[in-house]
């Protein structure tokens, strides 16, 4: 497909609120010309398989129509070839996008932004991570607190959006206790006991929480950020200030920069652009550069 422009979509995106731009977004991008196809699959592995499919014929771009989850499905199809990803955000959570200047609440005017680095190639080299299990992330892998309450809220039906997610994270609150976490950064060991560990290429996740507030996509580390034991009322008076990344100042959060991290935690699932990657431990190291991406 040389010249062509292959759109990977998740329909289901916001509950399927943002369906009805999907053809807007194919017609923008079709302008000028050039041919547009959509992949859609009937499972993540099947999106996955079409995706790489598409991206070993060539095409011009691939550009992931949805949220984070979709972004980290694209960049397993793209990262480390000469294929560059474009996102239009049409997700509950678009932190990746909004970490690389896109436009989050305007896909039109996101779409705008692929067709023009497609006319121009102009793209934005950044890092990706990758794990041992040989899967990529773009933003945020985390463990302990924060993977729980998303392994709770995938358990459930209702209510739907975001809403799962904070009845989750009331209902976790309820039995959580820290967690022994054993860290290796670039070769160095230790143990504590912690409520979260995030491993951060970019600043946010979950929809705007700024857990690494200084983490930059394109400087060659990744950002470990530790939220160490404390009181449930601490934590309850700490955790709405992860918005603007105030949390970094309470004196149990540490962050330290490194390019190989492992971490591990009985009993402890990790979450990574909020797709679930399987039990601790995991390792990941950066890869510089890995990524290209169509951005303003």
């Amino acid at each position: 497909m040389p010249g062509e422009i292959v759109v990977l979509a998740n329909p289901a995106a916001r509950g399927g609120r943002t369906r009805h731009l999907l053809d807007p977004v194919v017609r923008r991008l079709r302008q000028g010309g050039r041919r547009v196809s959509v992949v859609v699959g009937v499972s993540p592995a099947d999106a996955l398989e079409r995706a790489r499919g598409a991206v070993a014929s060539g095409p011009d771009a691939l550009v992931a129509f949805g949220g984070d989850g979709l972004v980290h499905l694209a960049v397993q199809a793209v990262t480390g070839t000469e294929v560059p990803l474009g996102i239009v955000p049409a997700g509950t959570g678009n932190d990746i996008a909004g970490a690389l200047g896109i436009p989050g609440k305007d896909p039109m005017a996101a779409a705008a932004v692929v067709a023009a680095g497609v006319a121009t190639g102009r793209t934005r080299s950044v890092d990706a991570a990758r794990t041992e299990r040989g899967e990529w992330f773009a933003g945020v892998l985390a463990c302990g607190f924060d993977s729980r309450v998303n392994e709770r809220a995938n358990r459930m039906t209702r209510p739907p959006g975001m809403a799962r997610y904070l009845v989750a994270l009331a209902q976790e609150l309820r039995s959580f206790a820290p967690i022994p976490f054993r860290l290796t950064l670039d070769g160095e060991t230790e143990e504590r006991d912690a409520i979260l560990v995030a491993v951060a290429n970019t600043a946010s996740y979950g929809a705007g929480m700024r857990i690494c507030p200084d983490a930059r996509p394109d400087d060659g580390l990744l950002d470990v950020l530790v939220l160490g034991a404390m009181p449930r009322g601490d934590f309850l008076r700490t955790f709405p200030l992860v918005y603007r990344g105030g949390h970094v100042r309470h004196p149990a959060v540490t962050v330290r920069r490194a390019a190989n991290v492992t971490v591990d935690a009985a009993g402890v699932i990790a979450y990574a652009d909020g797709e679930r990657l399987g039990p601790t431990p995991v390792s990941c190291a950066v890869e510089p550069g890995a990524l290209r991406v169509l951005v303003p």
